[in-house]
C-alpha cells in the first residue's frame, strides 16, 4: 500500500507542476479524453456545469461561520488549486483505482492543503445557505466530509464529463454553486455552498485531471 501511494505521488509529481499551476502533456492528454473511468486516487478538475467555474480552495479561512478554508467556484482552467483527489471513506473496500460506482460514498481532498471537502450548518457567507468548507487532514476527517456520488442518467460508474451531483451525506445538501461572487478575499470567485433543494445549478462534471489507470479487477 506504501508502495502505492509513492507511486501515485511521484505521478502526480511528474505531471503536475502545483506552483505554476500549469498542467504538463500527460495530464492534458488524459484531459482530451472523453469518457474516461474515474478511479480513486485520481487528481481531477470538477467544473460547475452552469458556470463553467472550477470548484476551488485556498489557505485563506472563511471570515465567518465555521473560519475553516474557503471553498470557491474558480474562473480560470489553469489554476492548481482546484485538483481534488477521489477518496474512499475508510472502512471500505474500494481502493486506489478502482471504479467509482454511482450511489457510492467518497471524499474529495484538496491537493494543495491535504484537506478535505467538508460542509456543516454553519450558513455560507454569501446566500446563507449551508457553508461548504475545506477541514482536517490526513489523520483527521469525520463524517462532515462524506459525499455520496449522484451519476445524472443510466451511467453506472462515474467517468470524465458526465454530469453528476454529490449530495452530502450528514446535512443532505447538494454541491451548488451561482453567480454570485465574492468582492474582496477571493474577488471575482464565486460562492459554492451546500443546498438541499435539487436543482439544475448543483450539477458537475470532472474535466481536467491525472486520471489513474483502472485496476483489472474493476474491468
Amino acid at each position: 500500500m506504501a508502495l502505492g501511494f509513492f507511486s501515485l505521488a511521484l505521478f502526480l509529481y511528474l505531471s503536475l507542476d502545483p506552483d505554476s499551476g500549469y498542467t504538463t502533456p500527460a495530464s492534458a492528454a488524459a484531459s482530451a479524453k472523453e469518457g474516461v473511468e474515474i478511479t480513486y486516487g485520481s487528481a481531477i478538475k470538477l467544473m460547475h456545469e452552469k458556470t463553467k467555474f472550477r470548484l476551488h480552495s485556498h489557505d485563506v479561512p472563511y471570515g465567518s461561520g465555521s473560519g475553516q478554508q474557503s471553498v470557491t467556484g474558480f474562473p480560470g482552467v489553469v489554476d492548481s488549486n482546484s485538483y481534488w483527489i477521489v477518496k474512499p471513506v475508510p472502512g471500505t473496500t474500494a481502493k486506489q483505482g478502482d471504479a467509482v460506482k454511482s450511489g457510492a460514498t467518497i471524499r474529495l481532498q484538496h491537493m494543495k492543503t491535504k484537506k478535505w471537502l467538508h460542509s456543516h450548518l454553519h450558513a455560507s457567507p454569501i446566500s446563507g445557505n449551508l457553508e461548504v468548507s475545506c477541514f482536517g487532514d490526513d489523520s483527521n476527517s469525520d463524517t462532515g466530509d462524506h459525499w455520496k456520488l449522484i451519476i445524472e442518467g443510466s451511467g453506472k460508474t462515474w467517468k470524465q464529463d458526465q454530469r453528476v451531483r454529490l449530495q452530502h451525506i450528514d446535512t443532505s445538501g447538494y454541491l451548488h454553486s451561482h453567480d454570485k461572487k465574492y468582492q474582496r478575499i477571493a474577488g471575482g470567485q464565486q460562492e459554492v455552498c451546500g443546498i438541499r433543494e435539487k436543482r439544475a445549478d448543483n450539477i458537475w462534471l470532472a474535466a481536467e485531471g491525472v486520471y489513474l489507470p483502472l485496476n483489472e479487477s474493476s474491468k
